[in-house]
């Protein structure tokens, strides 16, 4: 792969885990399967992909993966025309032009799976490739082909995106843009935090030993000491779905009409009357919420 190819690379979210701290919603459904606007955050965060030319997915499951898998039949199976013969029962669908065009694997992972773990387990559907890895519970407007150019510029094993919300999540210390110190969900700090969307070469693996292993726990600490692991420093917006209270943030955004990750429009079902009054449709083209003006 040259300096600026990345058709191969893609794209890995993990989708495996219990998303206790946001027990109301999860008790039925795994976390990125939680709707924002009516869709499941895993479908906004993949669109984000999918806006820059990465339709390649895999999906690691874990608890309540059968859902995932549903939804994803259900729902990609129903949207748009279709014709029927009454007589032989044959069915053809007619997907919407604004349909997305995604390649997706969703790949058991077991349940004790840690993110660690997880990640290695997709190693073998994501290719031995550069590849981007994310969590399946956050949102952010950031630009992918700057992210990936950024990784090929340093020539590191891996890239986090560093992000500056509440600073209840993994604290960073910098040497310019290289990660000297990375230290899991501080009781108190402030900066930069570990925001996800990853990229990763192959020997990332090396870092991961046992299934129950967290990525943001030894293999991101030891990349760090191995100079090994840089910082793609994302100053606009991101914003993660742990609690009740960060869902309902991200439905006003959308709600709003002004959800800042929402970067595509759907050419043949979203004019620019929809996007100005607020409007957001869903891949079928149905309108998802009408916000007010």
């Amino acid at each position: 792969m040259t300096m600026h190819d990345f058709s191969k690379v893609r794209v890995g979210i993990l989708a495996g885990g219990l998303g206790s701290r946001l027990s109301e919603e999860t008790e039925t459904r795994p976390k990125p399967m939680v709707e924002i606007g009516g869709m499941p955050m895993l479908w906004h965060i993949m669109m984000i992909y999918s806006h820059y030319g990465f339709n390649d997915f895999s999906v690691a499951l874990g608890y309540k993966g059968e859902f995932i898998k549903r939804w994803f039949h259900e729902h990609f199976s129903v949207s748009g025309s279709v014709s029927l013969s009454t007589r032989t029962g044959e069915l053809v669908r007619h997907s919407p032009d604004c349909a997305p065009n995604w390649n997706v694997d969703l790949v058991e992972t077991g349940m004790k799976a840690g993110t660690g773990g997880r990640i290695k387990k997709l190693a073998p559907w994501l290719g031995d490739n550069t590849m981007m890895v994310t969590w399946g519970d956050g949102v952010a407007d950031i630009d992918i082909p700057k992210l990936l150019a950024f990784h090929k510029s340093h020539g590191k094993l891996a890239t986090l995106t560093a992000v500056r919300p509440p600073a209840r999540y993994g604290h960073l210390e910098f040497d310019g843009d290289r990660i000297t110190c990375f230290a899991e969900k501080p009781q108190l700090g402030e900066g930069w935090i570990n925001g996800a969307f990853f990229v990763l070469e192959p020997g990332v693996m090396d870092y991961i030993d046992g299934e129950e292993e967290m990525f943001e726990q030894s293999p991101l600490s030891r990349l760090a000491q191995d100079g090994q692991l840089m910082a793609y420093r994302h100053t606009s917006f991101w914003q993660c779905m742990d609690t009740m209270r960060e869902k309902q943030i991200l439905n006003d955004y959308w709600m709003s009409g002004q959800a800042p990750w929402k970067l595509w429009r759907d050419t043949v079902h979203e004019s620019p009357a929809d996007w100005a009054s607020g409007v957001h449709r869903d891949s079928a083209g149905t309108p998802l919420v009408r916000a007010s003006a």
